[in-house]
């Protein structure tokens, strides 16, 4: 579902003569709503108790701001549309996260975060192929059509979930049921925890370098390679996501045997290479190939995010809300990130702005490898 927004919102409505600084509006004032409601969304996720409900809440109201980009798209209606996307996804991501660790416990959720990402990915894919497809044989508003037709599956799916192999505890980042004897841990409290604030820093660096990387090859690809570039760009995204697919279970396993800190190291080194590389490289096809070491810190990222916030918040009931907090930074680094390369790629060119992002992709690394703790607990 979540495949039908982004880039086909911009390519739809262009279609329905929207000027680009309308739809650039739509976009920004979705990812600022969506910046400001991860910690509300993963704090109601935490307060309601009830995670098949609140995930079948948001992916009813994801399949109605689709079904109102399709049938009325003008401005009131499409901004409307993406506050209600965006509010929703806040309360979706946290929503199936809780019901993971509800379901098989910390011990083994970072292999469930990685079947989670696999098949996240698959789904990415399968969804991009699809709609794809109609837009070109039917038309750009067909796409929202078929995102608004998904919530039926993916409500059958999620009513196929057994609620009572859902710890209400645990998916909440609590001790089981039978093992609970405190209340959740306050807010202040837990962002005083010196693991997190240096876990979502370096989350925030990490973005900070990561974000911007992609659209600024885009234009290096597009400058070098013209008639190839949407091809090139299209390898770009399908590449990684393959990586995704193929390594997450695998980087779920080795979390659980080896603990978090050398697997998060891994996907940190890899972006200041992959930025250096960008910088020195000069052949577009080369490119690609480089570009399939976003594959590896995504398959990193998407386990290790999560896990690590598990381990970090276990015993405190306050799972969600936590990723929240991560999810802030994340956006806070990403917000900030294309605006810098912008800026610096067009002051003193590329291949400078390539060599500064990885140089804040380093630090996040430094930070990581000097002060992040591991955080897999004894017991597993």
């Amino acid at each position: 579902m979540q495949t039908g927004f982004g880039p086909f919102i911009a390519v739809y409505l262009t279609t329905e003569k929207w000027t680009q600084v309308d739809i650039g509006l739509v976009l920004s004032v979705a990812g600022l709503v969506s910046l400001i409601g991860q910690m509300p969304g993963g704090a109601l996720v935490d307060w309601a108790r009830a995670e098949r409900f609140v995930a079948g809440i948001a992916v009813t109201m994801i399949g109605l701001s689709a079904l109102a980009y399709a049938t009325w798209p003008i401005l009131p209606v499409v901004f409307s549309a993406a506050t209600l996307h965006a509010v929703a996804s806040c309360v979706l991501g946290p929503a199936i996260a809780a019901i993971s660790l509800g379901l098989v416990g910390h011990a083994a959720i970072g292999e469930r975060f990685g079947r989670n990402a696999r098949f996240a990915s698959i789904g990415t894919g399968l969804s991009a192929a699809v709609m794809g497809a109609c837009g070109y044989f039917f038309s750009a508003q067909a796409v929202f059509f078929v995102t608004a037709a998904l919530v039926v599956p993916t409500l059958l799916a999620l009513r196929m979930i057994a609620s009572a192999e859902i710890d209400a505890e645990r998916a909440h980042g609590n001790m089981p049921q039978r093992q609970r004897n405190k209340a959740p841990v306050d807010l202040r409290s837990l962002l005083r925890k010196r693991s997190l604030l240096i876990f979502g820093g370096c989350i925030l660096l990490f973005h900070l370098a990561n974000a911007s990387m992609l659209p600024l090859m885009g234009s290096v690809l597009t400058t070098r390679l013209s008639e190839w570039a949407t091809v090139l760009i299209a390898a770009c995204i399908v590449g990684p996501q393959l990586v995704v697919a193929a390594f997450s279970p695998w980087v779920g396993r080795q979390a659980q045997r080896w603990g978090r800190r050398p697997l998060l190291l891994v996907g940190f080194a890899a972006l200041p290479i992959r930025g250096l590389l960008f910088a020195t490289v000069s052949d577009p096809y080369l490119l690609v190939v480089v570009q399939l070491l976003d594959g590896v810190t995504a398959a990193v990222f998407s386990v290790l995010v999560p896990l690590t916030v598990a381990d970090l918040t276990r015993g405190t009931g306050r799972f969600n809300l936590t990723q929240g907090f991560v999810g802030t930074m994340m956006g806070v680094g990403a917000s900030l990130s294309p605006t810098l390369g912008g800026y610096v790629s067009d002051a003193f060119g590329s291949g400078v702005a390539f060599m500064s992002l990885a140089a804040i992709a380093a630090l996040g690394l430094t930070v990581v490898w000097t002060l992040m703790p591991e955080t897999r607990p004894r017991a597993d």
